[in-house]
């Protein structure tokens, strides 16, 4: 995956707060694989794949529903945002362990 920067983040949390609460989790993780997914190809093909974007966590959220940024106010909104810091948290983590790559499908 890119580099993950503040963008990113709020795109990624505006494209769960579209969602129900119980859905939430897993489609971000599933946003954080495509992305990462999307850089591999990206590298490889030197184009952008099709239907997850350049390898950017902001583009693999642009392909679903966002909904307008609400503002930290809104703890719907605040629970995404720390959905997405914690998922990817979990991802590098995860890399790090087992040094290996899950297969994108």
């Amino acid at each position: 995956m890119r580099r993950v920067m503040h963008g990113d983040v709020v795109a990624a949390a505006r494209a769960l707060l579209a969602l129900p609460e119980s859905g939430r989790r897993r489609a971000c993780q599933r946003m954080i694989h495509e992305a990462h997914c999307a850089h591999r190809y990206m590298r490889r093909f030197g184009r952008a794949h099709a239907l997850w974007g350049d390898g950017s966590l902001m583009a693999t959220a642009h392909k679903r529903v966002l909904l307008p940024e609400p503002g930290f106010s809104d703890t719907r909104y605040c629970g995404c945002v720390e959905m997405v810091l914690h998922e990817l948290i979990e991802w590098r983590a995860a890399r790090q362990i087992t040094r290996g790559r899950r297969k994108c499908t």
